[in-house]
């Protein structure tokens, strides 16, 4: 007998959900920062067994959209309520609820297995632990409940047999030696949006956008040249630096992080691009990949 199904990551941003992707995939596929909206695309990550292929999915954190790239965003997110066979609810100690009340119903009116994933309880106590899962039984009544924390692998493998035990009998979906359903290039932009993510505050890192223009992989090296999108030409000085320090600092963590991931030397060149508001610009998104 064989099992295979789409499991589905939902909730709010900055509640886990991409730390919780790549503790169940046991690989770094969805970047993670501390900053809201690191997630922009839904991304696939695989994991097969003899009998299994689990077929999960990061999904971006819900809001209220404010443009266009948000809008394609929140697609992302109703997708995932279609095609799920089990939906992860992720939420965090003290949150109280959707930011989306629409969405919230979804989960209330699943046909679908809802796991509701109770995730840091490394920050908390057990008397508050116990009385948050109270407080989400009372409000979702037909799901189950796990406290996890998915930064210390506290309670993933319980979930994950869990979530073997409820999916359908089913051959695979995808060849079993795939790990994703992203090329590499995906992986290279999101790797230097991360870095930018990490090293810039404010508006900087959700005006930037980061497309691979070349990727050329020889026996030893591989050399990539990446164009960094910006919005203003403020945010080109800001992003480049004093005699390019800023952008060199970037490119630097960037390599280390995509050695590792390719394990392989890398060359990589940064240049930075003005595509005047491309966040609101339907083309422009299309060509990210964004209202696919």
């Amino acid at each position: 007998m064989h099992k295979a199904g789409f499991v589905n990551i939902v909730g709010n941003p900055n509640v886990g959900k991409s730390t919780l992707m790549n503790a169940l995939v046991g690989e770094r596929l969805s970047i993670i920062t501390a900053k809201a909206q690191t997630t922009r695309h839904r991304i696939l990550g695989i994991v097969n067994g003899e009998e299994f292929q689990v077929v999960f999915s990061d999904t971006p954190g819900i809001i209220r959209p404010a443009y266009d790239l948000q809008t394609s965003m929140m697609d992302a997110v109703k997708s995932a309520f279609v095609d799920a066979d089990v939906l992860l609810y992720m939420v965090e100690i003290g949150e109280k609820g959707l930011k989306d009340e629409a969405f919230f119903e979804k989960l209330k009116q699943s046909k679908v297995p809802v796991m509701l994933l109770l995730n840091k309880i490394d920050t908390t106590h057990q008397e508050e632990l116990e009385n948050q899962v109270q407080y989400w039984q009372e409000l979702l009544p037909n799901v189950e409940i796990y406290p996890i924390s998915a930064l210390e692998n506290f309670n993933v493998e319980t979930v994950f047999n869990r979530i073997l035990e409820l999916l359908p009998e089913s051959p695979a979906f995808y060849p079993k030696d795939q790990l994703t359903d992203r090329p590499e290039r995906f992986f290279v932009n999101e790797i230097v949006r991360e870095k930018i993510l990490l090293q810039y505050k404010k508006e900087i890192p959700y005006a930037v956008e980061v497309e691979t223009e070349e990727f050329k992989e020889d026996e030893k090296i591989v050399r990539i040249r990446c164009v960094i999108m910006v919005e203003r030409d403020t945010q080109k000085g800001i992003l480049i630096g004093h005699k390019g320090s800023a952008l060199k600092k970037v490119g630097v963590e960037a390599r280390k992080t995509l050695e590792a991931f390719l394990a392989k030397q890398v060359h990589l060149e940064l240049y930075v691009k003005v595509n005047k508001n491309w966040r609101n610009n339907a083309q422009q998104l299309k060509r990210f990949g964004y209202n696919n």
